[in-house]
């Protein structure tokens, strides 16, 4: 992937990127005079550094990037980035040196300029919330294309230029990659890009540098915790978004008291959306669900008013419809375009039905279905979506190296919706597998037991699929929550090979002819 999304560059004196960037211009003078210094690509990870790039040795959770100086130049590096605590590990290593205050912070600008600033060549869409970012993603993606753009997309599905998709880290990667990626688009003669900007992306400034055409806001509900301390400072972090600095305007959602908070408190102009709230820019006039989802009318702006086919099931698919939509017409998209490109839509591990196991003798099945859902807020969306005359069998984890104070609330959301409840592993990562699950079933017991539901534990994943299939009866839904559209599972920091959809798909079929 590394070699895809490195641009070819014409390299770039380093004494115009230190005279283009806001905050190099304070740098101390370097040892080492920055005349004749050519920079063709930027890093800061000394593992990836090339031949010409520049190094931002920034100070980390854990380590200070300077450390591995030496390294980076080893492998290339013709400069040095880095704040005052570094500047001592940098040193006498034969290249210039800037000293700067913030170096995260000037990471953004820094691999812009790098870059030729390629942000300023396309149109740009972020859109940021708790759950719904990779869907409403997609759907933005799906109604560009119908509008006749060649896109880009970046998130946790990966990176996509126009119909190449490619595996992506995070869901919004550092500075240096970003701008590398956006640079790589541009190159494509990618149009418009549609980002998916993480709550700690904007903590650490990896979307500086460049403007928003316009920022889409969810929902936000308890995540990250672990990284941010507490919910405000998390809300604080994805308000970032919605100032000038980093976007020309927002849609946000009103449905939750923290999209209600962002429209009092954004400084940048707003249209809103919402599923109830009839004084939303976009709202709908009825919903009705149908086999392939649900069959919306839409109230837009100026008494603007059409069908839109959500090609999902649930309310909140209706949502992420709508904050769709409203991004794409506040960009001036045609609301037909919109509306095309949205009902023919599939995202990968979102309420993904991946199989339908059909035994002998009886007309209902059992349908399979895969989802991201790792939030307890996300869990209780998707179950309820789910609910209706079968029973509802949910395999359930939760990710180790994470917030751990989530783990009780979502088993007791999914032991609240769901019939029988089978608690597994995700990516344990480094942590205790049992310890987690234990977590989870502290959350889920009591509830099941008041609703007459099951809760069973196995650690094993595949064993997990193959006991909540086995469970099953014709009429039931299995719902595999937590990995999506993941490809691996984490343990002890190995990544092991693992699919949800194909494990639960080979489950469903295991002695069934279809």
């Amino acid at each position: 992937m590394a070699d895809v999304l490195r641009p070819q560059l014409h390299p770039v004196p380093l004494s115009d990127v230190y005279a283009a960037v806001p905050g190099c211009s304070s740098a101390t003078p370097p040892a080492i005079p920055l005349a004749g210094v050519q920079v063709s690509g930027a890093s800061l990870d000394s593992r990836s550094i090339r031949s010409g790039d520049l190094y931002l040795a920034l100070p980390g959770r854990i380590t200070h990037g300077a450390r591995y100086s030496a390294d980076a130049v080893a492998a290339g590096a013709v400069a040095i980035v880095t704040d005052a605590a570094g500047a001592a590990d940098c040193g006498g290593l034969g290249v210039p040196v800037l000293v700067v205050e913030d170096p995260r912070a000037l990471s953004g600008p820094i691999s812009a300029a790098v870059h030729g600033w390629p942000a300023r060549s396309l149109q740009l869409l972020g859109i940021t919330g708790t759950n719904g970012k990779s869907t409403v993603t997609a759907m933005v993606q799906a109604g560009l294309q119908s509008a006749g753009r060649r896109t880009g997309a970046i998130g946790t599905l990966g990176v996509g230029i126009g119909e190449e998709w490619l595996p992506g880290a995070r869901t919004t990667p550092e500075a240096t990659d970003l701008q590398a990626i956006l640079a790589v688009m541009r190159a494509a003669e990618v149009q418009s890009v549609i980002m998916e900007v993480s709550s700690i992306a904007l903590d650490e400034h990896r979307v500086d540098g460049f403007r928003f055409d316009v920022a889409g806001f969810t929902q936000m509900s308890q995540d990250h915790l672990d990284y941010h301390g507490d919910m405000e400072s998390y809300f604080a972090a994805k308000a970032r978004l919605f100032t000038p600095d980093h976007a020309s305007m927002g849609v946000v959602g009103i449905d939750d008291e923290y999209g209600r908070r962002l429209v009092r408190e954004a400084s940048i102009p707003l249209f809103t959306w919402s599923i109830d709230d009839r004084s939303a820019d976009w709202y709908p006039a009825d919903i009705r669900p149908i086999a392939t989802g649900s069959a919306v009318s839409v109230i837009g702006p100026h008494d603007e008013q059409l069908p839109l086919h959500v090609p999902l099931p649930g309310p909140y698919n209706v949502a992420n419809a709508l904050c769709a939509f409203g991004m794409l017409r506040s960009i001036g998209v045609d609301a037909e375009d919109a509306a095309r490109g949205i009902g023919g839509v599939s995202v990968p591990g979102r309420m993904q039905v991946v199989g339908r196991r059909t035994d002998s003798g009886s007309a209902a099945g059992i349908v399979g279905v895969v989802d991201y859902a790792h939030t307890p807020d996300a869990i209780t969306r998707v179950l309820e979506a789910l609910q209706g005359d079968g029973r509802v069998v949910a395999v359930l984890g939760a990710g180790g190296d994470r917030d751990a104070s989530k783990r009780p609330l979502m088993g007791a959301a999914a032991a609240r919706l769901a019939d029988v409840l089978v608690v597994t592993d995700d990516n344990p990562r480094s942590e205790d597998p049992s310890a987690i699950r234990a977590a989870i079933i502290e959350g889920a017991t009591s509830v099941a037991r008041d609703r007459g539901g099951a809760v069973l534990e196995r650690g094993d994943r595949a064993e997990a699929i193959a006991l909540a299939v086995g469970l099953a009866r014709p009429g039931d839904t299995v719902i595999v929550l937590g990995k999506g559209h993941e490809t691996g599972q984490e343990v002890a920091g190995v990544v092991n090979a693992f699919d949800d959809s194909e494990v639960l798909r080979a489950a469903l079929r295991s002695g069934v002819s279809e």
